[in-house]
């Protein structure tokens, strides 16, 4: 497997990161804080269709679960958490283990956090195909658990295989969200792998982005782990 590296992104990102820590630094709080790095990947659904698929994402929506108020987010000390979708993902087809949402299915209400990106980030799914990973954010969280996380796609730009183009969306143009819990520990690094695909709709030459649920994945590990 191969990703874009923390160091790579920082580069290509600027030190928004540092500007985020300072601010914290200045504010006078005491609250336990992790850090949240968000990765997208594809696995196959209809992209062998494309030549070229480039999604553009403006910023991540999270949930801050009702649990928080137990104070409890370490009773996991794994360094890698599987997926509920990974315990029934043998002898599923590609089609069958892509999570088919509508709009309906997409939780757009209150509670959920809004983190812009300082500049939209771009990812060409057909380069993300084999384990290949891209980073997209990095930033601070207050320490916590989360119900979820959805990718603000603000426009998907699809060339197919035979050089025509295709038209690529989200369900109802809302957030992609995947369903899967994850926790921001204190001081420690959680990694958000969001898996999804474009799937073609009939025999048209028009997408729908779609979570693969059994490609979630969700680690956690220090930050020399993390950078090594």
């Amino acid at each position: 497997m191969t990703e874009l590296s923390r160091r790579t992104y920082l580069k290509t990102a600027g030190a928004a990161a540092a500007g985020i820590a300072g601010l914290a630094g200045c504010s006078g709080t005491s609250a336990a804080t992790g850090t949240l790095a968000t990765q997208v990947t594809d696995q196959p659904g209809d992209i062998a269709d494309f030549e070229s698929c480039v999604v553009t994402i403006q910023g991540i929506w999270i949930k801050p679960s009702e649990e928080n108020d137990d104070d409890d987010t370490s009773a996991s000390t794994d360094e890698t958490e599987g997926t509920e979708a990974e315990q029934t993902e043998a002898g599923q087809t590609e089609t069958e283990r892509v999570e088919q949402q509508d709009e309906s299915d997409i939780d757009q209400g209150d509670g959920r956090e809004y983190h812009e990106f300082d500049e939209p980030q771009e990812a060409d799914l057909v380069e993300l195909q084999d384990g290949n990973t891209q980073l997209i954010d990095e930033r601070s969280l207050d320490v916590g658990t989360y119900e979820y996380l959805q990718l603000d796609v603000t426009g998907v730009e699809g060339v197919l295989a035979d050089g025509g183009d295709a038209e690529v969306d989200t369900p109802g143009s809302a957030p992609l969200q995947f369903n899967e819990p994850f926790e921001i520990r204190d001081g420690e690094v959680t990694t958000f792998t969001g898996d999804f695909t474009p799937v073609r709709r009939g025999r048209t030459e028009r997408y729908l982005l779609q979570p693969v649920a059994s490609g979630i994945e969700v680690e956690y590990g220090t930050d020399d782990e993390d950078g090594s």
